[in-house]
């Protein structure tokens, strides 16, 4: 059974409602009882409930059982979206335990750290945390600016992990960061143009850096693409680039840093260009663009939202 949360509006012409509760305890979301008294000049707007009954003790009776059963973290996307196979939508990845949101423009959008629909979803992951990219880049910076060169060992740790997880992270609001929790980020080496999805992706966990906020890695940014045919490895992106632009929502006016470095340097990171293909530089030779990637706690609870860009998921934590 699908659930979904969401609001109810009540406009009280003439307010002679009572409603009679037995007892509510929310600490631990249980309804023990509860009847009204409804005036006929009640009216019941249901529109922004996201629940299907159209008077007003139905309403009661479906806010009961989802209070008592809430939906949360990754599991109310999985138990209120439809699984797709082609088009926009979210995925079962065949490769791991995670489902993808693929296609040009997926309905992922996520209001986090009061930026109205500033965040999309990236992943939803078998523990039900929710990985979460922002919409745009947070402006161009060098990876690392050490040495002649810079280095690609992210958890050294390089400039930009402690850029993200000291000043981008203290930035935060204090309902951001407790809806955060501290993840195993990929930060493994690839080789240049692989054919290989299965054996990049082993690669890219064949390294782990735990901590708050990273970067999407090149394979996650390959699965984001719908087009699996044409744009399922790093070297089909690059060799079918014009029909690849079509079917990855993570596509962008600019490029972008991954946090994947490349196998055969000390120094080279792979980024994603404006034209959607990759390309590996020196770590510190360029400033590009940073869009940061964490994980949402999965105790949190969808209050709201459709994943549209007009109306994305509102989130609160338990």
């Amino acid at each position: 059974m699908k659930k979904k949360v969401g609001f109810f509006r009540k406009n009280l012409r003439s307010i002679m409602v009572g409603v009679i509760i037995g007892g509510v305890i929310f600490g631990s979301i249980g309804v023990y009882a509860a009847t009204y008294f409804p005036s006929n000049d009640v009216t019941y707007d249901n529109k922004e409930s996201g629940l299907e009954s159209t008077d007003v003790q139905g309403a009661i009776d479906e806010l009961y059982n989802v209070c008592k059963n809430p939906p949360i973290g990754g599991e109310s996307i999985l138990d209120s979206v439809d699984i797709v196979t082609s088009g926009d939508g979210l995925y079962k990845d065949e490769n791991e335990d995670r489902y993808f949101y693929r296609g040009a423009n997926p309905n992922n959008y996520i209001t986090f750290n009061n930026e109205q629909a500033g965040w999309r979803i990236l992943s939803i992951e078998s523990d039900n945390t929710i990985k979460i990219v922002r919409s745009a880049s947070i402006g161009n910076m060098a990876w690392d600016s050490s040495g002649s060169w810079g280095s690609n060992n992210w958890a050294r740790p390089a400039d930009l992990n402690t850029y993200l997880n000291g000043n981008y992270y203290s930035g935060l609001n204090s309902t951001a960061k407790g809806q955060i929790v501290a993840s195993n980020f990929s930060i493994g080496a690839v080789t240049d143009d692989n054919n290989d999805l299965v054996g990049q992706i082993n690669n890219e966990n064949s390294n782990k850096w735990y901590g708050n906020v990273g970067l999407p890695t090149v394979s996650e940014y390959i699965r984001t693409n719908s087009n699996k045919a044409q744009c399922g490895t790093m070297q089909k992106t690059t060799d079918n680039t014009s029909a690849c632009q079509k079917t990855n929502w993570m596509l962008s006016n600019e490029g972008w840093w991954t946090l994947s470095p490349y196998h055969d340097h000390t120094y080279f990171v792979f980024l994603v260009t404006s034209g959607i293909t990759f390309n590996r530089l020196n770590a510190n030779r360029y400033d590009v663009g940073v869009r940061p990637v964490l994980y949402l706690n999965p105790n949190i609870q969808f209050i709201g939202g459709d994943g549209t860009q007009n109306n994305p998921y509102r989130v609160n934590i338990d």
